[in-house]
C-alpha cells in the first residue's frame, strides 16, 4: 500500500527484530510498505548498504554523499556514474546544501552539489535533495546546472510554499516526513495542503524523525503510515487515496524501482 521514499536501512536499530534484517523486511512488507528506497550518505558505506539489500527486490538504493559529510571520499562525476550503473541504483543523492552548522567556506559543499547534478544528468537518474538553511543557493544551483532535465525530490521538506513552488517548477517532487505530524509544523502543513497531490511523496527518513505518536523513539519504515494519515487528514482524503497517489508518484519519479509485474 505504501512506499517509504527515503530511509537509511543500514542505520536501523534492529533490536525489535532480534537483530535480523530479513525479519525486519518481512514484517515491513506484511505491514503494508511495498517498497523502500534506501538512501546513500557516503561512498564508503555504499558497498555494505548495497550488499545488505541485495536479496530484497522490494528495496532500491541511491548513490551519493550527504552535504554534511566531510572526512569521507569526495565523489567525482565518473565515480558516481560508475556506481549508478548498478541496476538497483534508482537515484543520485542524497546531495544538496546544509548551512545549519557550517562555518567559513561553503564552496566545497556547492561544488559537491554540482558534481552530483552533473552525474545525475549523465545517468538520466533523478536527484534526492537535502537542503537546510540554504534555500536561495539550492534553487540557484539547480537552475544553473539544468537539474530540471532529470528532476528529483526535495526530501524531508521543511521549507515554505515559495520554495516548494520553485522546486516543482524545476521538475521536482516534495517529500513529506514525520515532521509533518508535529504540532509546530504549520509551514509544512500549508505546503502539504497546497501542493498538487501528484507532486507529493511520503517518507520516514528512518531511523530519524519519528512521527507522532512515536516521536522521540527510533523511526522505522512502518511508521510512514502515520505521515500518510496526517496528509490524508489535512487534505480531506482517505488513507487509500493518499497511499495510491504517493505510490504512483514514486514510481513515476523512480521508474527503475517499479516491480516487473506492476
Amino acid at each position: 500500500m505504501f512506499v517509504d521514499s527515503h530511509c537509511h536501512l543500514d542505520r536501523l536499530d534492529l533490536t525489535p527484530y532480534d537483530q535480523d534484517f530479513s525479519r525486519f523486511v518481512a514484517q515491513t512488507l506484511e505491514g503494508g510498505v511495498d517498497h523502500l528506497l534506501c538512501v546513500s550518505i557516503t561512498l564508503e558505506k555504499f558497498g555494505p548498504m548495497r550488499s545488505l539489500i541485495d536479496p530484497y527486490p522490494e528495496i532500491s538504493v541511491s548513490v551519493g554523499v550527504h552535504p554534511t559529510e566531510e572526512e569521507v571520499e569526495e565523489p567525482t562525476i565518473d565515480r558516481l556514474i560508475a556506481l549508478a550503473e548498478d541496476s538497483r541504483v534508482v537515484a543520485i543523492g542524497e546531495t544538496g546544501l546544509d548551512y545549519f552548522r557550517i562555518e567559513g567556506d561553503i564552496e566545497w559543499q556547492q561544488e559537491r552539489f554540482r558534481t552530483h547534478i552533473r552525474a545525475a544528468i549523465s545517468t538520466s537518474k533523478p536527484l534526492i535533495i537535502h537542503t537546510r538553511e540554504a534555500r536561495e543557493d539550492t534553487i540557484r544551483i539547480l537552475r544553473e546546472e539544468g537539474a530540471h532535465r532529470v528532476g528529483g525530490v526535495l526530501h524531508c521538506f521543511t521549507e515554505d510554499w515559495d520554495m516548494a513552488q520553485a522546486a516543482m517548477d524545476l521538475n521536482f517532487y516534495i517529500s513529506l516526513s514525520g515532521i509533518l505530524t508535529f504540532k509546530n509544523a504549520q509551514q509544512i502543513q500549508d505546503v502539504a495542503q497546497r501542493a498538487p497531490l501528484d507532486r507529493l511523496l511520503i517518507e520516514t527518513d528512518s531511523p530519524y524523525l519519528a512521527p507522532i505518536p512515536m516521536r522521540g523513539k527510533p523511526n522505522y519504515p512502518l511508521y510512514v503510515r502515520h505521515v500518510a494519515e496526517c496528509l490524508a487528514g489535512l487534505r480531506g482524503l482517505t488513507l487509500e487515496e493518499v497511499a495510491d497517489s504517493t505510490t504512483t508518484n514514486f514510481y513515476r519519479l523512480f521508474p527503475l524501482a517499479r516491480p516487473a509485474n506492476a
